[in-house]
């Protein structure tokens, strides 16, 4: 039984396995608009290629998702890639809304990116499990001026 328990756990703790669960538990988060949830996962070194940092990131996701009824976000084929303290999780992220109205908008601005997304996170101690959000990027992906 102990033999059992020591396998999962090291299955359980490899980075790519937490930077998955972490990416999943921080997409629920935001479905849910835990808003303290998401506030957990993301590091106080955050940085987006947008020029938000953590507290600009969070102010924008709270405004943003407001607007977003029955919000359901759902990540296709993502991988993670592992360095030593620093993973990046990429995927296709595809956001859903039960209003109409707000899956168009959704659907031709976020929905149909050619690329993925790329969420870096870090890992901030020798603790498996304590992995922060420091960056998200998408290449084909602009905020427009007028939302800044």
């Amino acid at each position: 039984m102990a033999v059992c328990i020591g396998l999962y756990l090291i299955w359980l703790w490899r980075p790519e396995r937490q930077v998955q669960r972490h990416t999943e538990n921080f997409f629920h988060a935001i479905e849910h608009r835990n808003w303290e949830a998401v506030a957990d996962f993301i590091g106080n070194d955050y940085q987006d290629q947008w020029g938000d940092d953590r507290a600009r990131v969070l102010e924008r996701m709270r405004e943003g998702f407001r607007w977003v009824r029955g919000c359901r976000i759902i990540a296709l084929n993502p991988a993670v890639q592992v360095e030593t303290r620093r993973a990046i999780w990429i995927g296709k992220i595809t956001l859903y809304s039960s209003d109409d109205g707000v899956m168009e908008v959704l659907d031709e601005r976020l929905n149909k990116l050619p690329t993925p997304f790329k969420l870096e996170w870090h890992r901030l101690s020798g603790k498996p499990w304590d992995w922060k959000l420091a960056r998200v990027s998408n290449s084909a992906f602009e905020i427009p001026a007028d939302i800044y």
